[in-house]
């Protein structure tokens, strides 16, 4: 897919939480195509250089904090780590999540949830109430990153539902908490997204049910509108547009990016 070069944030600093092969990267490379300085924090110190390596080659600026945003400290030490080196904050994205246990909730391991409440849910509080001071003074936005979970209860995905649920609960409660403040707090819930993960997901399948990966992908596919499924860039380029200006009128919404999966 060709990146779109555009300013929509043009001398804007965001950081990104959750930088990793997939959507994390996309994100990354797509704000740092729309102008921005990124700021590129995970707890894999190769994946930060890997994402800030290829946003450097084509001329952008970043700088790669090593952060586990379940430790306040951690992310104490990102706040200052980006005002040092770039003055302000513009836009907060939180995109860490964990991999659900993908079992009932019936024999879902409680600690299984609570770790990814921890890390989903109050590791976005943390990441949010740690910089509101800094997005207060520029008047910032904060984008958070869901999931289509929200849209169905299919077997399986309860702790990952209850996860994302609280999440987005949270999120709005946000809005309306810092609206006042300047700040607009808005979630992004994408369905499938194409990305190498997904694709040896789909061979699995394949495997299991004797059938090839490309019809694991339209017989997923042939339930969205569009018949495929959204590329991380896509989902990328809706947070690119929430933390832009073209989005200063929209707070406390969610938007859906699964090429017509749901509706809502």
């Amino acid at each position: 897919m060709t990146r779109l070069k555009t300013a929509l944030l043009a001398d804007k600093v965001v950081v990104v939480s959750g930088v990793g092969p997939g959507l994390g990267r996309s994100i990354c490379l797509e704000a740092a195509a729309a102008g921005a300085t990124v700021v590129l924090a995970a707890r894999t110190e190769s994946r930060l250089k890997e994402v800030a390596a290829e946003i450097e080659a084509e001329g952008g600026t970043t700088l790669s904090v090593v952060a586990d945003i379940t430790d306040e400290d951690a992310v104490r030490n990102l706040l200052a780590r980006t005002l040092e080196t770039f003055g302000k904050v513009d836009v907060l994205v939180n995109n860490a999540f964990s991999v659900p246990s993908m079992k009932p909730l019936a024999r879902t391991d409680f600690q299984q949830i609570r770790d990814s409440i921890d890390l989903t849910v109050l590791g976005g509080l943390r990441m949010t109430q740690t910089f509101t001071e800094a997005l207060t003074e520029s008047k910032g936005n904060v984008v958070m990153i869901n999931s289509a979970v929200l849209r169905h209860s299919e077997p399986r995905y309860g702790s990952y539902k209850i996860a994302k649920a609280a999440l987005l609960a949270m999120s709005q409660t946000l809005a309306t908490e810092l609206g006042e403040k300047g700040i607009r707090v808005n979630t992004v819930a994408p369905g499938y997204i194409w990305t190498d993960q997904l694709k040896w997901y789909f061979g699995e399948i394949a495997k299991k049910y004797g059938i090839t990966p490309e019809q694991v992908y339209q017989q997923t596919a042939s339930k969205s509108d569009l018949k495929r499924l959204p590329l991380p860039d896509e989902i990328a380029q809706t947070v690119v547009f929430l933390a832009s200006p073209w989005a200063n009128s929209i707070t406390g919404q969610t938007i859906d990016v699964n090429c017509g999966e749901y509706h809502v």
